[in-house]
């Protein structure tokens, strides 16, 4: 690169470099702390599912009649990739995988065609068919699990206090949302006996029938004036047991209570479809989603400061304790760059004293902190995330930062020795490796390039090993033609 010298600039303007490598330090550290943290980087599902149920049916009905015009509507997207069905008597299960190669941006746009076909569909599918329903959120992630435990109290009343404490927990920041997680549903269980039925000369249809008719809603008419409209409503839906036990029941000329003739208890769903244990007890598990890009190790933090004050505030005998925390993992990820780096940085100096002296091993040492600091500003300007693909390109990176700088060091220490002054030693680094480190960087970069390009959810959730690698040896490179030079005049020996 004849001509202009960017080393011979930075030298000669050297309050402006120092400078720069102040500025750059400072919103390096500010951009390390403040990017957020997650385990993995975030990509997209492209998979829906579709339950239909329809009761009675069999499963080769349940094939032919429901599931095969379902597939048949789904065929008509335009990422449609292929469907897997699995039937069973009165049951029928099907996931739409849409194909590997479709844009993020396209996926909602996808899953809303996919949903409107499936509702036009479902006006053509046989009477008595409870569905389609459709479920595509498979995205959110479980940060953290805590496990709500109270020893004898009715579960019923559990999850009232979950449901106050899901409150609690959704104002935290960084909250994206709160599931909790083993809620049986509740029941109201009528048991009776067909032989006393048979002996009173009542039958199961009149009590359905009874049951039915008291627990109606709807609306009973309205009362214009000249003020404002009244409605009428007619008292009598069930909102208490007693009120069940008391309904009516008439049978051949007679009227008898349903609490004379049957037994009507508050249960739960039996048996249960999902049933939660912690520690082998009982249990409801609230499940927290993180806020995308956002800092996992500040929510975890904040998380546990809002659990503690939940756990001041809960009675004698109930407890709120963590089940899991993907914290923990981040911050076992973060400490394991940071003791690569030192480690990494420690041989590079340690090569680096042995091999050229403290002061060349200093200026080269120097390279490695200044080229992530400008790798950190441009990850927190781009909206990255520290997670293991950004982490893992980053180690990946260290062993290629310092390459750029011992050579512009290492020409820099030769041409002294031949006798040249250290500004024009400088500008001899520029002039004749500037260019071969430059197609060097740019040649390992491109290497990496498929990662970042590929069309498909492995290239999704890949794509950052290019672009940060990428980043960190243009920024190596740029290190080594402008404050390494200048770094190298400050601190080389006279020779």
């Amino acid at each position: 690169m004849s001509g202009f010298n960017l080393s011979a600039l930075a030298v000669r303007e050297r309050s402006i470099t120092l400078f720069l490598i102040i500025l750059i330090t400072i919103a390096g550290t500010i951009a390390f702390f403040k990017m957020g943290r997650a385990e993995d980087p975030p990509f997209t599902i492209k998979t829906m599912t579709v339950i239909t149920a329809w009761p009675g049916a069999t499963a080769q009905e349940m094939q032919d009649q429901v599931a095969e015009k379902i597939e048949k509507r789904m065929q008509e997207l335009r990422w449609y990739d292929r469907s897997e069905t699995f039937t069973r008597p009165g049951l029928a299960f099907t996931t739409v995988t849409l194909l590997d190669s479709t844009p993020p941006s396209e996926v909602k746009e996808e899953f809303y065609q996919a949903r409107k076909k499936i509702g036009d569909e479902s006006k053509n599918l046989p009477a008595g068919v409870i569905g389609p329903m459709v479920n595509d959120e498979y995205a959110d992630v479980t940060f953290a699990l805590y496990a709500l435990k109270a020893k004898g109290e009715p579960q019923r009343l559990l999850v009232r206090d979950a449901e106050k404490m899901r409150q609690r927990l959704l104002h935290v920041a960084g909250v994206k949302k709160v599931n909790i997680i083993g809620e049986q549903p509740e029941r109201i269980y009528v048991a009776f006996s067909h032989d006393r039925l048979a002996t009173l000369g009542v039958s199961p249809q009149e009590i359905f029938y009874a049951l039915n008719n008291q627990n109606a809603l709807s609306p009973a008419g309205s009362i214009d004036t000249k003020g404002t409209k009244v409605f009428i409503r007619i008292e009598g839906a069930f909102d208490q047991l007693q009120k069940i036990r008391d309904t009516p029941i008439s049978a051949q000329g007679r009227t008898l209570k349903l609490s004379d003739i049957a037994t009507v208890e508050r249960g739960y769903e039996d048996p249960s479809t999902f049933f939660v244990r912690n520690n082998g007890e009982p249990a409801l598990l609230l499940g927290i989603v993180m806020r995308d890009g956002w800092n996992g190790l500040d929510l975890g933090k904040s998380l546990d400061a809002e659990v503690a004050s939940i756990s001041s505030d809960l009675p004698l005998g109930m407890g709120l304790t963590k089940v899991t925390d993907q914290a923990v993992n981040i911050d076992l990820s973060v400490d394991e760059f940071m003791v690569k780096f030192f480690v990494a940085l420690l041989v590079v100096m340690l090569v680096s004293f042995l091999s050229m002296g403290w002061r060349v091993g200093l200026v080269v040492a120097a390279a490695v902190p200044l080229t992530l600091a400008i790798v950190f500003v441009v990850m927190a300007a781009t909206g990255k995330n520290f997670d293991r693909i950004t982490l893992g390109s980053l180690i990946l990176a260290l062993g290629l930062l310092v390459d750029d700088a011992i050579i512009a060091i290492e020409t820099m220490v030769v041409k002294m020795e031949e006798g040249y002054d250290r500004i024009a030693a400088s500008a001899y680094a520029w002039s004749h490796t500037a260019a071969p480190m430059l197609s060097g960087t740019l040649v390992t970069a491109i290497g990496f390039m498929p990662n970042g390009f590929a069309r498909s959810t492995a290239g999704e959730y890949t794509s950052n090993m290019f672009w940060v690698v990428g980043t960190a040896l243009i920024a190596s490179w740029i290190v080594a033609v402008v404050f390494t030079p200048y770094l190298g005049v400050k601190m080389l020996p006279d020779l």
